[in-house]
């Protein structure tokens, strides 16, 4: 039995190195022939979400690097470990930019599994899928968030057995390995974690001061030409015409240049507002943009901030909304860290739908769309959280189901 562990822990973790050591050392124990990939170490650019793997070159990554191999690695292993400090609630950057790879390893075709539209698998066999997580502390919140994730995952990695499993920084050796004994215990015995509910969305907006400078955070690969420009773009052309100053990033272009990193977080600092817009890669945010969290919540940490804002926008391209939910979950806890005021969310489904074209030049299929986003927009230029009308209107699906 063949395991791979795909390590997406920093530089000098000593909890990470723990955890692998404990791991590695039962797992062989069992008779395991283990396969330890060090994420940060390989060359894996950011997938660019360009579907090729579906329709250029099936089942192959249009990115010629080291994401490739790991890929026909993880299909041809009977376990995949998952190894992460937590990070909002979901993965480290390091990580979770080979599991956007793992799109590749998946059909571009729909199918519905548990009443959800989902990709049909590729292949027969998926392995099975152990994900462990570290934090310095508890927090049941970002715990929660965390297995949620692991969950809606194996669902989309076809996995028959997952476990989830949570450590703690001060935790022993004595206390790890017992850990590590349960999960593989568990996943010998086919026994998946408990599922687990997310916690319900609760914007922590504290006064009504009038927002003067917003800031715009586009996620997508496609910049100019995505859903995500088109929703952000649109929201803020609302803000900009009540006299707010705007300005808008495109998150794909700056994480490999210092001078660039930087200038987003003066633009950070500068803001009262702070809305991120961003499409939905396998239940989270892309890499790229969790690297940019990454960096925003370091430069803050320690730091007096004064009252800002931060929103998000969600685009899946599943019809149904609630894909959204996990990524949302994972902004919110970014906010909460990171020393803003979480002021709610809006979700969309079919995203797809959009494909980058200016909402105003979209038609009659996105009026609701128009006037969720002119909702959010009143009610954020008064420092205010998104109102539930505008969510529901956002939420409701823009094409038929069985479409």
């Amino acid at each position: 039995m063949k395991a791979i562990l795909l390590d997406g822990s920093n530089v000098n973790d000593t909890t990470g190195e723990r955890i692998r050591t404990a791991l590695t050392a039962q797992l062989k124990n069992r008779g395991w022939d283990v396969e330890h990939v060090v994420l940060r170490e390989k060359k894996i650019g950011n997938c660019a979400g360009d579907f090729f793997c579906w329709i250029r070159n099936p089942g192959v990554c249009n990115i010629n690097d080291d994401n490739r191999t790991i890929a026909a690695a993880i299909v041809a292993s009977d376990l995949m470990v998952y190894l992460t400090p937590v990070t909002f609630g979901g993965y480290s950057s390091a990580l979770k930019r080979m599991a956007d790879h793992q799109v590749q390893n998946v059909s571009p075709f729909f199918t519905t599994v548990a009443g959800e539209t989902h990709h049909k698998w590729r292949y027969k066999k998926y392995p099975d899928f152990l994900a462990v997580g570290w934090m310095d502390t508890a927090d049941a919140q970002t715990e929660v968030v965390f297995r949620h994730l692991i969950q809606r995952n194996a669902i989309n990695f076809y996995t028959k057995t997952y476990i989830s499993g949570m450590v703690l920084k001060g935790q022993s050796d004595g206390e790890i390995l017992e850990s590590v004994q349960k999960w593989l215990n568990e996943l010998q015995n086919g026994q998946s974690s408990q599922p687990v509910s997310l916690p319900a969305s609760a914007p922590t907006v504290n006064g009504t001061a009038k927002v003067q400078r917003a800031l715009l955070l586009v996620g997508s690969p496609r910049t100019q030409k995505s859903t995500s420009n088109s929703l952000g773009g649109y929201l803020f052309e609302q803000l900009g015409a009540q006299s707010v100053q705007t300005e808008t990033i495109y998150l794909h272009t700056v994480t490999r240049s210092t001078d660039r990193m930087q200038a987003l977080l003066d633009a950070v600092d500068a803001a009262d507002l702070v809305t991120l817009a961003f499409p939905l890669y396998i239940d989270s945010l892309p890499a790229p943009v969790i690297e940019v969290l990454e960096h925003i919540a370091a430069h803050r940490q320690g730091r007096e901030t004064r009252r800002q804002l931060f929103t998000a926008i969600a685009n899946s391209g599943f019809p149904e909304v609630r894909h959204n939910s996990t990524a949302l979950a994972i902004c919110e806890t970014f906010a909460r860290q990171a020393g803003f005021e979480w002021a709610g969310s809006l979700a969309l489904g079919g995203g797809e739908m959009i494909g980058g074209t200016p909402l105003v030049e979209s038609g009659g299929k996105t009026i609701r769309i128009r006037k969720s986003l002119e909702l959010a927009a009143a009610a954020l230029v008064q420092g205010q959280a998104i109102p539930q009308a505008a969510r529901e209107l956002m939420g409701k699906p823009v094409i038929p189901h069985w479409a």
